[in-house]
């Protein structure tokens, strides 16, 4: 008998990789209100964050496997998280312009008793950038609902010169890990 999934996000994004598992899902959007703990390294950080979306949702749905997945975008020493107004849109994407920053997606998946957490790591250099694409891009609107002002898989792309690490992590679920440790916890197809 083929197992029960859900996907505890509203990303559409995360919604169309798990799709490539060509396997039967639902989405219901965890309510948790995130708790951030500034002490962590962004790799825990971003495990805690998956783990409480998923706890939320696995609590009402026990035979299930349960995923949930949080993604943080780093430069320096900054956590960069989405951009409030346009402004720090193109103050972000200023600040990243010819440069190199990390992207962190951590996932968390449960089922009954089992529960299975890592995070995978990216490095995204930007060319330089004029404030002409700057702003171009940021009239867009891709960058409003994006943790570090960009989407990679949009319009964004345009604005990366190389990327080192998972690509799929960089959108927000590193998938062919996500599958593979859904094989080690059980998951029947």
């Amino acid at each position: 008998m083929a197992s029960s999934l859900i996907l505890a996000s509203a990303s559409p994004r995360r919604k169309e990789l798990l799709e490539l598992l060509q396997i039967p899902f639902k989405i219901i959007v965890s309510e948790v209100d995130e708790i951030l703990d500034e002490s962590l390294h962004p790799a825990e950080m971003v495990q805690s964050l998956a783990m409480q979306k998923a706890a939320s949702v696995a609590k009402h749905n026990k035979h299930s496997y349960v995923i949930g997945s949080d993604t943080l975008v780093v430069y320096g020493e900054r956590m960069l998280g989405k951009p409030s107004s346009k402004r720090e849109a193109i103050e972000l994407l200023q600040m990243l312009s010819g440069k190199t920053h990390e992207v962190y997606t951590g996932v968390a998946i449960m089922y009954g008793e089992q529960i299975q957490s890592f995070y995978e790591k990216a490095s995204v250099t930007f060319f330089p950038l004029t404030q002409k694409e700057i702003k171009e891009y940021v009239s867009t609107g891709e960058p409003m609902d994006k943790a570090g002002a960009y989407g990679i898989q949009g319009y964004g792309a345009l604005l990366v010169e190389k990327i080192h690490g998972d690509y799929y992590a960089i959108v927000g679920l590193p998938i062919a890990r996500t599958n593979r440790e859904l094989l080690k916890m059980g998951f029947k197809r």
